[in-house]
């Protein structure tokens, strides 16, 4: 218990400075500029998906955590969401060098994790964005806190909040994965199990750094496929779910980003396997 109790908490404070920056940002943005900048950044944000692929490969959940609070804000489009949530590699970067793993392996699921998120990000701006236009939003009005306090103090507020309620989650998670969950996963995914593909990407919904550690050493020792591997990273997007849950009042929106998730995960691994494809 006080591992999981320091594991959580060390994952947390990793979080901090980019939650802290995150809304320091939004904040200068709603106040400072406000709405002169709508124009100039729906013009950006045309080749949002294209940024947003290459941070989210950064071995780093606060990139997608960032993004999060960003489209909450619609500072960034749909699309640009997509594509961080689609390249975010959190764990799996650090493990594949710490196992030492073949360079182009590595190279290569990077650019898989990159392209799918470029791709369907442009793809979802395509289909979603002229539907759902918006300028940006001040986030005390979407959390209704009341934070007249001034740039610096409502940054500090907003981030403490949700240092806390990401702190909990985690924790809720981390308990029921180290005293439930990897051992049972890595049964149901050794079997050949025709719906393997299905489960890992449900896997890489659980936003915890521990789906990408368990997928990633699965198939480090050939017990999964590639295809199963890649589905199951395209969707793990690190904390920026739990983000979006918390603070996106719309719910069917919410809905509507995780089923697109597990959907473009399931299709691309059952690509790779049905051709056989390796890396």
């Amino acid at each position: 218990m006080i591992d999981i109790i320091l594991d959580t908490l060390i994952d947390g404070v990793k979080l901090l400075p980019f939650l802290f920056i995150t809304f320091l940002l939004m904040e200068l943005i709603e106040h400072k500029f406000g709405d002169k900048l709508n124009n100039k950044l729906s013009k950006v944000n045309k080749f949002g998906p294209i940024l947003g692929g290459i941070l989210g490969i950064l071995p780093q959940c606060g990139i997608s955590a960032s993004a999060t609070n960003f489209y909450i804000t619609r500072v960034i489009t749909y699309g640009t969401l997509i594509s961080v949530y689609l390249s975010t590699s959190d764990e799996m970067l650090p493990i594949l060098i710490s196992e030492k793993a073949n360079p182009i392996l590595i190279i290569k699921l990077l650019l898989i994790k990159l392209i799918c998120g470029i791709f369907f990000g442009f793809l979802i701006d395509l289909i979603f964005r002229k539907k759902n236009h918006e300028d940006i939003k001040d986030f005390c009005d979407i959390e209704d806190c009341d934070c007249e306090h001034g740039i610096l103090k409502s940054s500090i507020i907003h981030t403490i909040k949700t240092f806390i309620y990401l702190i909990v989650i985690s924790f809720i998670l981390n308990i029921i994965l180290h005293y439930f969950g990897e051992s049972f996963l890595e049964n149901i995914l050794m079997k050949n199990n025709p719906f393997a593909i299905v489960i890992t990407a449900i896997i890489g919904l659980i936003p915890n750094c521990s789906t990408s550690i368990l997928l990633t050493e699965l198939y480090l020792k050939d017990l999964i496929s590639v295809g199963k591997l890649i589905g199951g990273l395209l969707v793990n997007s690190g904390v920026g779910l739990l983000i979006l849950i918390r603070y996106n009042k719309n719910s069917k929106e919410n809905i509507k980003t995780i089923i697109i998730l597990l959907l473009i995960g399931i299709i691309i691994g059952f690509i790779f396997d049905i051709f056989k494809i390796t890396l």
